[in-house]
């Protein structure tokens, strides 16, 4: 396919300067790979990491490189060796290469792709796959029992958000930090709320957690465990997005994702039986895209931002 394609995405790695709107070539989807017309995509701080130039070690990118982790939309063309999809098919999954989603086409990677289901709007779907994704890994990976306290660094975010459900859902009580003004948000998560924006976080944790906690999920990284150290349990498992010197202190994981189609099939039914919400706070038109990376680098996530470049979805 030659015809051309709006997408966005950005000219070199370095801050928003870089951003463009982009004329680009159909992409053509390779071996295990498909492609869609993009209904929905997800928006979330990797986007930015990457413009940024923070993941070229292991995501080498042929520059201009469009933004986009995963997304949602109707298979328009299949690679070789793809099997268990049609073209028609309404999909959502993982974007091929490490990024494409933000454009009208973009290739997926077929083994983290699945049909979508009929009851699952395009938006909320394109919202699953990294965020939803990565909390559902990082659930399974701590492993909290019923009756079981994990504490999450940073609720607020789009991980954050869907950890907090899943585990819940599970019968694990769930505390979360957050500034105070996400509180009544953290809440409605099924989760116990500690605002962290104050002089007496230490203490509230305590009071929070006055048994430990028995699992920390860090999606804050920086000194953030240093903070909560204290009211880690003995034998707390923790998983950290900080770096390698401070994960060994404390015993810590990284965090990684399966990228597993089985993963995504079950958001996809927690969804649908409302168990799991992805809490997609703003929808914004595919023209507004330099908004929408604006409203998730600023740096105070709340929930999940979502790109749509069609009027309506289902």
């Amino acid at each position: 396919m030659t015809s051309m394609d709006n997408a966005y995405g950005f000219t070199a790695y370095g801050g928003p300067d870089v951003e463009r709107f982009l004329d680009l070539p159909l992409p053509s989807p390779g071996p295990g790979e498909l492609l869609i017309e993009v209904h929905a995509a997800g928006v979330n701080p990797v986007d930015f990491k990457v413009r940024e130039g923070m993941h070229r070690s292991f995501l080498p990118l042929d520059l201009p490189a469009v933004f986009g982790r995963e997304a949602a939309g109707v298979v328009v063309a299949l690679g070789p060796e793809v099997e268990g999809f049609a073209v028609g098919d309404s999909v959502f999954g993982s974007s091929a290469r490490g990024c494409g989603g933000y454009a009208h086409h973009a290739v997926l990677t077929a083994g983290f792709t699945i049909v979508k289901p009929e009851g699952l709007s395009y938006t909320d779907a394109a919202a699953l796959p990294v965020a939803a994704g990565t909390a559902y890994d990082s659930v399974r990976g701590l492993d909290p029992a019923a009756g079981e306290t994990l504490l999450i660094l940073g609720i607020g975010g789009g991980v954050g958000v869907a950890a907090a459900q899943l585990a819940a859902s599970e019968g694990v009580s769930v505390v979360g930090t957050a500034s105070r003004a996400k509180r009544d948000f953290v809440v409605s998560l099924g989760a116990t709320a500690v605002a962290y924006d104050g002089d007496d976080t230490a203490d509230r944790l305590a009071a929070a957690l006055p048994n430990g906690a028995d699992a920390v999920l860090d999606l804050v990284g920086g000194d953030a465990l240093d903070t909560v150290s204290g009211v880690m349990s003995p034998d707390c498992r923790v998983l950290t997005v900080a770096g390698p010197d401070t994960a060994a202190r404390f015993g810590a994981r990284p965090l990684s994702r399966g990228n597993r189609a089985a993963a995504l099939g079950e958001l996809a039914r927690r969804v649908q039986d409302g168990r799991l919400d992805p809490r997609v706070r703003e929808v914004f038109p595919f023209a507004e895209a330099p908004a929408a990376l604006r409203a998730v680098e600023s740096g105070h996530p709340w929930g999940k931002v979502v790109l749509e470049m069609r009027t309506r979805t289902r």
